[in-house]
């Protein structure tokens, strides 16, 4: 029996398993595709949009609610994450990508000390006050807690290898020591707009 494809969405975007993504789905062809989805209330792939084209690794989200529909078919919509998978095989039969796809989960391994996740997740609760945020309050009891606190992270590269990881205590430890750095830097940034001068003009020092 040949495998359902996966209607495949690439965007500037590392989606984790349980966690939101709201989405504007303003193109025809993702118009298409998420009636499709909603209509059949399938999940539909997120694929990181590189510069030579789409990664390997994804997450599939299922849409939740559509928070509206406009009169031209545009749609608001709030989706989850779900599944990871590998891409196996490309189709674009259709006017939106579609893939043979592999789905994975972690191996078994020692679970993350309880020194690691309280590091990661004080870094989180700072950045979760620092940017006054719209992130939500970490899920404790779920036993990829990473993915819960890697969403507060922009960096595209780094949330992909934690995507990618198939071991809990291994992103963890990666947490663990990114989110105290970049918290540091993030303040250090707040502070330097917050001292420098706002009419555009800076005094050079009085010695080189």
């Amino acid at each position: 029996m040949q495998q359902e494809l996966l209607p495949l969405f690439p965007l500037q975007v590392v989606l984790f398993p349980r966690t939101p993504l709201p989405l504007h789905i303003f193109e025809d062809r993702y118009k298409e595709m998420m009636r499709e989805v909603i209509d059949q209330k399938r999940e539909f792939g997120v694929v990181l949009a590189a510069e030579k084209g789409i990664v390997n690794t994804g997450c599939t989200a299922l849409v939740e609610r559509v928070v509206n529909q406009y009169p031209d078919g545009r749609l608001d919509l709030l989706t989850i994450g779900r599944r990871r998978f590998e891409i196996i095989m490309l189709n674009d039969e259709e006017s939106y990508l579609r893939g043979t796809v592999e789905f994975f989960d972690d191996e078994e391994d020692e679970p993350s000390s309880l020194d690691l996740q309280q590091r990661a997740l004080e870094g989180y609760n700072e950045l979760r006050e620092m940017e006054d945020s719209e992130l939500s309050e970490p899920e404790m009891d779920d036993p990829q807690l990473s993915f819960q606190l890697a969403q507060a992270l922009p960096d595209l590269d780094f949330r992909q290898a934690l995507l990618a990881s198939r071991s809990e205590s291994s992103r963890m430890k990666q947490l663990a020591e990114f989110l105290p750095e970049y918290v540091f830097r993030q303040k250090e940034i707040a502070h330097v707009k917050a001292v420098a001068p706002r009419n555009g003009h800076a005094k050079w020092p009085t010695s080189l």
